[in-house]
């Protein structure tokens, strides 16, 4: 079996929910942002040799619905063809990402994968 390893990472700033400097922010945005950042990191690894970008959300509606995964790989400038898929484990879901991109590589369905997590917790109606 092969070794899948981390290459990478890349963190957000953090802010308060309601009243935070990033509450306009939408999501895809700053994880757009924070793909482009971790692959520009990763040396001798560019955006075309992603096979696939695997987002996890533990609220996946409304504005961080509609495949944010797919959303957001577009966002960062990887290529078209790679899908980008969407994780919900609830507060596992970028440990969970992070888990099925290792998952690809391990067992040769991908060479270089994306794996995050992304939240905006002013949009959460908690």
């Amino acid at each position: 079996m092969r070794e899948a390893v981390i290459v990478s990472a890349v963190r957000t700033a953090l802010a308060r929910a309601i009243t935070g400097s990033f509450r306009n922010t939408r999501p895809e945005h700053t994880a757009a942002e924070a793909v482009k950042e971790a692959v520009r990191r990763a040396s001798g690894l560019r955006p075309e040799d992603i096979d696939d970008l695997v987002m996890g959300c533990s609220f996946p509606e409304a504005e961080m619905g509609m495949n944010l995964g797919r959303v957001i790989a577009l966002k960062a400038g990887l290529s078209s063809q790679v899908p980008g898929m969407t994780v919900n484990r609830y507060c596992a879901s970028g440990l969970e990402a992070i888990a099925i991109a290792c998952q690809r590589i391990m067992c040769g369905f991908a060479d270089a994968m994306v794996a995050a997590g992304v939240e905006n917790m002013t949009l959460v109606p908690m």
